[in-house]
């Protein structure tokens, strides 16, 4: 946890924007929900099943829409989007630890590497040749940042990240533990019963203000790059396949597995353990429940599922039969 910070209102809404309604100087503590708040923390309304909790809730403060700046009399924060201000709020009261310039007598570094005077490198962490490391990036513990790689401004690797050769991150940039960006894509070509392995002379670029989650893989491209864009927040234990493209500010849930040379495009939400099958397109604005499987491009923004609900094993085989006669014409 950092060091407890405490802000009023007054300051929140000088940091942060929105409307201050009633006492505005009272100090507060942190963030919780409304169900767990004490007084001197803040608390939000962003989904109205939680409602009735705001007739209850212990909290000090609250942040509010405007549909619902008259429904409590506490001392609130009332703004556009208090999903997002609540997130924006945490942040407030929990920011990152800082950056503590220097290198750690443990790191090796190559003599060819560049790394700004003002970037941290942990312990054991590896430099490769030619690298060039940003202002103000962290590197964590155990880090290999291989030959060649590129790294912007403001990254923070936590320990254990992995970026093989000649890949660039972007500014601003987020790998949690974990993560391997840049690994051989799976590229075999079949030959007399035998596989012939695909040289993978590509790359991966991350853009800025990308966030991997854990333990998440980025394959590098065959021949062109892979790209993830400005803004992608990705979750842990996603498979990224090779020569894949992801448009800016595309999220995607954990578990999901991308196969290669798919296209994903701008703003679209990719729900957890969904599959996508290689060589395909998704149009920018699309979401994917979770568990769908995506066999064929999708050219119209929406929402789009194939993933079956739960049900009784025996309610699920008449389902099938009803499903298998849909698709063939005949009862099996």
């Amino acid at each position: 946890m950092a060091d407890a910070r405490t802000f009023s209102l007054r300051e929140i809404a000088a940091h942060l924007g929105g409307e201050v309604i009633g006492e505005a100087a009272a100090p507060i503590t942190g963030v919780a929900t409304l169900d767990s708040a004490g007084p001197t923390q803040i608390a939000f309304l962003a989904n109205l099943r939680y409602r009735s909790q705001l007739d209850r809730t212990h909290a000090g403060a609250v942040i509010l829409g405007p549909d619902e700046r008259d429904a409590t009399a506490l001392p609130r924060i009332v703004t556009d989007n208090p999903y997002a201000y609540y997130a924006r709020t945490v942040a407030l009261f929990n920011p990152p630890p800082a950056v503590k310039a220097g290198r750690h007598p443990t790191a090796q570094i190559d003599p060819e590497a560049i790394v700004a005077s003002t970037a941290e490198i942990g312990p054991f962490a590896v430099i490769g040749h030619g690298a060039r490391i940003g202002e103000r990036t962290s590197i964590g513990a155990a880090c290999v940042v291989g030959s060649n790689v590129r790294i912007g401004d403001d990254t923070r690797l936590y320990p254990r990240v992995t970026i093989y050769h000649d890949c660039t991150v972007g500014d601003r940039t987020i790998l949690h533990s974990g993560v391997v960006i840049g690994a051989d894509g799976f590229g075999m070509a079949p030959d007399q019963g035998r596989w012939v392995k695909i040289p993978q002379v590509g790359a991966v670029r991350l853009g800025d203000d990308v966030e991997v989650g854990a333990n998440t893989t980025i394959d590098r491209g065959a021949l062109d790059d892979t790209v993830i864009g400005d803004g992608c927040k990705l979750d842990n234990q996603i498979q990224v396949g090779h020569n894949c493209v992801i448009g800016d500010h595309t999220v995607i849930a954990g578990c999901v597995g991308i196969a290669g040379s798919v296209r994903i495009g701008k703003r679209c939400r990719i729900g957890g353990a969904a599959g996508i099958s290689g060589h395909i397109e998704i149009c920018d604005g699309v979401t994917v429940s979770a568990m769908t499987l995506v066999m064929k491009s999708i050219k119209k923004p929406g929402t789009y599922t194939s993933a079956l609900p739960l049900m009784p094993h025996d309610e699920w085989l008449k389902w099938a039969v009803h499903v298998r006669k849909d698709a063939k014409g005949e009862t099996p």
